[in-house]
């Protein structure tokens, strides 16, 4: 007898979102107490972090086989409460170079658990007949902001980051035997290829110019996430619970607004719908670089998550429309680049703020914004391509 909620094939799939990413949004708002306890600036904090990036950006290019030969079910059930317990363990880091070194399976892991989620909300999609890769990837947002204010009032409380992330072990793996306990896999999409996808696509023209419309999204989000605490603590000197709370306010806003993002691309064009973000994105760029009071910077960030949210999915789309070459390819093409910018670009950013103060993580978006707004237009779909509506 399986132990778990028997849920809806698409719940499940919201449900992983959330648990995977409470789970992995546990240590960002210790980040800073981590910083303290190590005594090292920004920069080789930034480094540290980059041995997460490392490791998931190997297991998204090479895990594929292996989680297709042990099955989807085993490893998720093993692999999301893995997470908690090596988080636990590299929060117990003394040096960055060590913290680094255990940061870099909690990479391996989260790829796997990368590829077997989406991959499954993709399946689970097609099998009912209605999107939900927005939506799921909004419950993804909405895990990241419980993990932020669970974290924000714990740190509030002055318990060690190791303790924090040890107790956090059972909460995850009860929450992954409820949610997930009863999972199955969805089936194959009928008609799919199953020929070996590239493990590194060669971007076009086209490619790169989407690279540009999502890029300042993607970093800026990830440094939302990874310096938003720290940047509150350094610049208005917050308690550890308003340091945290920044990083609750980055992934909730952006949550809510992936909740409603596939209505409005429905309602206008995705063209129009980029220009919103990416102007909303650089307002609150500007808020959190030049903000005089720490309110505005909540909002700032609140801008940042908001601003973030549908960006790499248009940009996905319109990578998947081309005709230039199978979609697959462009579609690898364009997450293997953006993603190198998302995992590692925030952590470099640590040594802009380390140089150059704490606010100029975010400031070096401001140019990124504009790119993404002089090359929108690459967005609109193709004549040849039109919807067709039953």
């Amino acid at each position: 007898m399986r132990f778990g909620l028997s849920l809806p094939p698409h719940i499940k799939v919201f449900g992983a979102f959330f648990v995977y990413s409470f789970c992995m949004g546990s240590i960002f708002p210790r980040l800073p107490d981590i910083q303290d306890a190590m005594n090292v600036g920004e920069g080789a904090l930034g480094l540290a972090l980059i041995g997460s990036a490392l490791g998931t950006l190997i297991s998204l290019t090479f895990a594929g086989h292996f989680v297709e030969a042990i099955g989807y079910r085993r490893v998720l059930l093993v692999a999301i409460p893995l997470l908690s317990a090596l988080y636990a363990l590299a929060s117990w880091a003394s040096t960055p170079l060590a913290f680094f070194l255990l940061l870099v399976p909690v990479g391996l892991t989260i790829g796997c658990i990368e590829i077997i989620i989406n991959v499954e909300a993709d399946r689970v999609e097609h099998a009912i007949g209605r999107r939900i890769m927005s939506r799921a990837h909004a419950f993804w947002s909405l895990g990241f902001f419980a993990a932020g204010m669970v974290g924000s009032f714990i740190a509030q409380t002055g318990l060690e980051v190791h303790v924090h992330l040890m107790l956090m072990i059972p909460v995850v793996i009860l929450a992954t035997l409820l949610v997930l306990g009863q999972f199955q896999p969805a089936a194959h999409r009928a008609g799919t290829s199953t020929d070996e996808p590239p493990r590194f696509a060669r971007p076009t023209l086209t490619i790169m110019a989407l690279v540009a419309v999502c890029l300042s999204a993607m970093l800026m989000e990830g440094a939302g996430l990874d310096w938003s605490a720290i940047y509150m603590r350094n610049i208005f000197g917050a308690e550890p619970f308003w340091a945290g709370l920044a990083v609750a306010t980055v992934a909730g806003s952006q949550g809510v607004a992936r909740f409603f993002a596939d209505g409005f691309v429905e309602r206008y064009s995705p063209v129009m719908v980029a220009r919103v973000l990416l102007t909303v994105l650089g307002a609150g760029v500007l808020l959190a670089f030049f903000a005089p009071y720490a309110w505005v910077a909540y909002l700032g960030f609140a801008l940042i998550g908001a601003g973030s949210s549908a960006l790499f999915p248009l940009a996905m789309s319109a990578a998947a429309q081309q005709t230039d070459r199978p979609a697959a390819i462009n579609v690898a093409a364009l997450a293997q680049f953006s993603f190198t910018a998302f995992l590692l670009g925030p952590p470099l950013l640590g040594y802009i703020g380390e140089h150059f103060g704490i606010q100029w993580v975010f400031g070096v978006g401001f140019p990124l914004v504009l790119l993404g707004l002089a090359t929108a237009h690459v967005l609109a779909p193709r004549p040849q391509m039109r919807e067709v509506t039953p």
